[in-house]
């Protein structure tokens, strides 16, 4: 079966978004802010202190960055809003860039989703600062900038080393739509193998746990302690906290529905191993954590960006685009139960009196 994503692109003069497109855009950001924002959690401003000036050995990009200006909450506030905004800035021009109206739609289609309120929801989490670094890879590699793209991503492995299962994939597909497979493996290698070298080192040196644990005592918020234990145990450790089973069973519902949709857009041959990879690949993350909602969204959101990517400037047919439809239609339905005690609101003025009982 081939279909309109298997074709050759058919260049198609710029279009500007069409103002019903541009309003529906605009709702489904108001839209998504309303149901998931809130500020930073302590949790994240916790990672956040991280640094590699500390002992750390992962996850110490963004706190080796900030520990000049200190570690009062104020800081990691101010740059969690500044990622959020940066990371809202490009899909914005994502979306006005587009020469398409399916591509439009895409990204309305995902604000829409629990995945637009999540977005939102995860402030000063660094899933965040991993995309805004794959979209600035993307834009280098749209401009020729190969060598600027592969160091791009080799940072995002020290802001989180579940890089190589998020962003890392999608690149990697990204490299080999446009280069020639010893090329793209050449820029993704940097990545990928720092990203292994991290891993293989221990989380943190002796005594840079307990350093950063003094440090936080005389800081203006209440640090999670459960978020430096992290660095004090083995995987080993962390797998019999939670169970594999059950966040896999959480995942897999939404990776049939998402892969599935996505082979019926593209012919089911070789040459979807590699964008079936990119959007599975955050499924593998159910080994490295109990975060099971959170690798819902990333799943979901390399679904959608390994669809518009592949989309380029062709429009979608209505057949496939009734396939995307239903979908999101599915995905609507998956519950992404939001950390630290907080739920989605609810797009009414009061609580129902059925759920308030």
């Amino acid at each position: 079966m081939t279909t309109l994503l298997d074709r050759a692109p058919v260049p198609v003069p710029g279009k500007t978004p069409r103002r019903s497109v541009t309003v529906l855009f605009g709702i489904a950001v108001l839209v998504a802010g309303y149901t998931g924002f809130r500020l930073p959690g302590e949790w994240a401003a916790t990672l956040q202190a991280v640094s590699l000036t500390d002992g750390f050995h992962r996850r110490f990009l963004v706190g080796t960055l900030l520990k000049p200006f200190g570690q009062d909450y104020l800081i990691f506030a101010v740059a969690s809003f500044v990622v959020l905004g940066a990371v809202l800035a490009a899909v914005a021009l994502a979306f006005f860039q587009s020469r398409t109206q399916s591509r439009r739609l895409l990204i309305v289609a995902w604000l829409l989703l629990p995945c637009g309120g999540y977005l939102f929801h995860e402030i000063g989490y660094f899933d965040q600062v991993l995309y805004l670094l794959l979209f600035g890879a993307l834009w280098a590699l749209h401009r020729t900038r190969f060598a600027l793209a592969s160091a791009v991503m080799a940072l995002s492995v020290t802001v989180h080393e579940i890089a190589l299962l998020t962003v890392l994939p999608v690149f990697g597909f990204a490299l080999l739509r446009k280069l020639p497979f010893r090329r793209a493996c050449a820029l993704l290698a940097p990545g990928a193998v720092l990203g292994l070298v991290i891993l293989a080192l221990p989380p943190a040196a002796p005594g840079a746990v307990e350093g950063l644990r003094r440090s936080l005592s005389t800081a203006d918020f209440p640090y999670r302690v459960d978020a430096l234990d992290l660095f004090g145990r083995t995987q080993a450790e962390s797998w019999r906290l939670y169970s594999i089973t059950a966040v896999l069973l959480y995942l897999l519902p939404i990776a049939v529905v998402v892969i599935g949709g996505f082979l019926v857009l593209h012919r089911p041959t070789l040459t979807a191993a590699a964008p079936v990879a990119a959007i599975g690949a955050p499924v593998l993350l159910a080994f490295g954590g109990w975060d099971d909602a959170r690798w819902g969204f990333l799943l979901v959101t390399n679904f959608v960006l390994v669809v518009w990517h592949r989309l380029g400037h062709r429009e979608l047919k209505l057949s496939q685009a009734g396939v995307l439809t239903a979908v999101f239609l599915i995905l609507t339905h998956v519950p992404m139960p939001y950390f630290d005690g907080y739920a989605p609101r609810w797009l009414t003025l009061v609580t129902p009196v059925e759920a308030a009982r």
